[in-house]
């Protein structure tokens, strides 16, 4: 089959998917809080758990422009069941790229399944955005690790089996599994959220928790990079969702506008709702097109698919709002009310310039790696004294730096 018919057909199956298993229950996950209880198995029997995984481990070993239209599709129907997907993949992913060969064999066929669900713990009271910022500490005792500290919200922490823990150890980051049945681990849900409310957030609390050394991913002071891998992922899923959003605002006003009259005449006939909608279509085209790009970047393993994220993200999430607060705007006071979802489209919207680096964050890291790029651009004309260029390893670890300080 020919890429771009593959690519449409898994759109069009992953579009009907949401139409029939997520869109429907879209406002019951917002008012309670919670996923529908069939939604899991659903994931599961369609093989969207993880399933960039490779077939080895039970995947699918789907590519990331494919991945991102599966996400953008589950974010156009409901934001919470992206980022179900999106939280457990993250740390699928991580145990891909870091885990030894005992972390990998226990837990990447159970989380290819959906049989065990991943979440992520690096946020904490007072720790957000800067992860070097983070208070939770690891003490060494025999094989094992003490970990005191805690992680705030715990996207799907309410249900997860298997925490990525980011602490630090004799000052050092450093990044652990842990069970969710470990002593000394406790979870509470944390209620009431702006947006995203069927995400099940939960506030987790380590006291002596027990964990051994095995469950160590990476060294003691690589812990950042292992965060960042996870967060990578979770950025790029985050901006095809945000895609998704913006979608569905537009697809809510496509409706409205053609179905309601004002002033004698269909709103979509009025030339300042053509306006603010042609702004909703031209915004989620090039986000959309971002999305596409971060993600053959990504499967290629360009060394500026990071930098490439970032933008996507940055762009993908501010348009969603942006596209969000036009919906609104053109529904009225109908836009104000739970009757019509461009209400829950917004307030999804503004979570997604929060999560995975704020709006803020994403502007300081893209000047940042364009400056980086720059001067590699700089090198790369002129080499130095040596006649060397910077490999693309280390121009990847330079974008790391970049991300991480």
């Amino acid at each position: 089959m020919i890429k771009g018919m593959e690519t449409h057909s898994r759109q069009s199956e992953f579009r009907q998917f949401a139409l029939d298993k997520v869109s429907p229950f879209a406002e019951l996950h917002d008012r309670s809080q919670k996923l529908s209880d069939s939604i899991r198995s659903d994931l599961a029997q369609n093989g969207y758990f993880a399933p960039f995984l490779p077939h080895r481990w039970g995947g699918a070993s789907m590519d990331m422009v494919t991945y991102g239209i599966l996400h953008e599709e589950l974010g156009r129907a409901c934001s919470s069941v992206r980022t179900l997907l999106t939280v457990h993949d993250m740390i699928a992913h991580t145990i891909l790229r870091w885990g030894g060969a005992g972390l990998k064999e226990r837990w990447l066929p159970l989380l290819a399944k959906g049989e065990a669900i991943g979440a992520l713990g690096i946020s904490e009271p007072n720790a957000g955005s800067d992860i070097n910022a983070v208070e939770t500490v690891a003490v060494a005792d025999g094989d094992e690790f003490l970990l005191h500290g805690q992680k705030k919200w715990i996207s799907f922490g309410q249900i997860a089996d298997l925490y990525l823990v980011l602490c630090k150890y004799n000052d050092l980051p450093v990044a652990f599994l842990v069970e969710r049945d470990r002593p000394g681990l406790s979870v509470e849900p944390i209620n009431d959220m702006f947006g995203t409310r069927g995400s099940m957030l939960a506030l987790a609390t380590f006291k002596h928790c027990r964990v051994p050394k095995e469950n160590m991913i990476g060294k003691p002071g690589f812990g950042a990079t292992v965060a960042q891998t996870a967060l990578g992922l979770g950025r790029y899923s985050v901006a095809c969702g945000a895609v998704g959003i913006a979608q569905a605002c537009l697809d809510a006003c496509y409706e409205y506008a053609n179905s309601t009259k004002r002033s004698g005449a269909f709103l979509k006939e009025h030339q300042l709702i053509q306006q603010m909608i042609s702004d909703i279509i031209t915004d989620s085209v090039a986000a959309r097109l971002l999305c596409r790009q971060a993600g053959a970047m990504r499967e290629s393993g360009d060394f500026q698919d990071i930098m490439h994220t970032f933008i996507a993200k940055y762009h993908a999430s501010t348009a969603a709002m942006r596209a969000a607060d036009r919906a609104v705007q053109i529904h009225g006071a109908n836009g104000c009310s739970p009757s019509y979802p461009v209400e829950r489209l917004m307030r999804d919207a503004k979570i997604m310039e929060i999560i995975e680096g704020s709006t803020q964050i994403q502007q300081i890291t893209i000047a940042n790696l364009g400056f980086q790029e720059f001067e590699r651009q700089k090198l790369m004309a002129g080499g130095d004294s040596a006649g060397h260029h910077a490999s693309a390893p280390e121009r990847r670890q330079v974008e790391f730096d970049a991300v991480t300080q």
